[in-house]
């Protein structure tokens, strides 16, 4: 019978700033359909050949319809409710990358993509054979090093934002980006601490809320969100890489009641520590997500 899907879940995801969680590619069989679903991770699809449909929420609540064809691709971001489905007479063929990390939304953003504006458009023709290239690699290799396997994910970025006919230009040496760049440097050492929002603007020189609006323009999420899912992300890796206890992970990770920790892992990764760490450990079993 000819291949017609190729499934892959990353065993290592302890990479803070992009990570992968599974790739796959299909050649998709007559009205294939998926969802309606909710992701914990970012999940995009690049279209190789065919035609389909994508019917997604935007963050006003409101459900917006795409017909999408080869060329294209489509985000998924964690939290979005979504349904794909193929075409009737010409199903499409794609490959996809589930992903996170704490640049994931800059990235995707510099490439034009958030949860209001999921579509991918190409700035040209030659773009569609360097973004294919690159996740095919992924693809392909499953067995390859997870330092190699993640070289390709910074490539494949690389590749996204290059081609991307909504491309966001770079404004790096702003102070806008500075101030940015401090506070995120001073999560990064100082997250095992009880330090809030506050503390961090603190730290800035910076009134808390202008510092907030910095973070929402320009990685589309609240300084709030990025200290919470810089310290998830965290927990997520001692939970995977050691046998500390979930309330010793929390110590860890800034929290000292492990009752807050839970319902913060929860509310970041979509389900308590403990059952986390049990999945986790029991990926092989699972299912693809496509």
């Amino acid at each position: 019978m000819e291949n017609r899907l190729k499934f892959k879940i990353f065993q290592n995801d302890n990479h803070i700033d992009l990570t992968l969680f599974q790739f796959g590619w299909e050649r998709c069989a007559p009205l294939h359909s998926y969802g309606p679903a909710v992701r914990n991770h970012y999940l995009f699809h690049y279209i190789f050949s065919g035609k389909g449909t994508l019917s997604s929420t935007d963050s006003s609540g409101h459900t917006s319809h795409y017909s999408l064809e080869a060329g294209q691709g489509f985000l998924i971001c964690p939290k979005q409710i979504n349904t794909y489905c193929a075409d009737e007479r010409h199903p499409w063929e794609y490959a996809w990358i589930e992903f996170d990390g704490v640049k994931a939304p800059e990235y995707l953003l510099k490439a034009g993509l958030d949860f209001n504006h999921p579509i991918y458009q190409l700035k040209n023709r030659d773009g569609a054979a360097a973004i294919r290239g690159e996740m095919m690699h992924i693809i392909d290799n499953p067995d390859n090093s997870v330092i190699s396997q993640i070289g390709h994910l910074y490539l494949f970025f690389d590749k996204l934002i290059s081609c991307s006919a909504n491309r966001k230009e770079n404004r790096s040496g702003s102070l806008r980006d500075f101030y940015i760049k401090e506070a995120i440097t001073f999560i990064e050492q100082n997250y095992h601490f009880p330090i809030t929002v506050e503390s961090v603007a603190a730290f800035c020189g910076l009134n808390r809320n202008y510092l907030g609006k910095l973070f929402k323009e320009n990685l589309n999420q609240t300084l709030q969100q990025f200290l919470m899912s810089y310290r998830m992300n965290k927990a997520a890796d001692l939970l995977s890489s050691t046998e500390m206890s979930v309330a010793e992970v929390g110590c860890r990770c800034g929290y000292q009641n492990q009752l807050h920790f839970s319902r913060a892992f929860k509310n970041v990764l979509g389900i308590p520590p403990s059952q986390w760490r049990a999945e986790h450990a029991l990926q092989d079993n699972e299912s693809p997500s496509r």
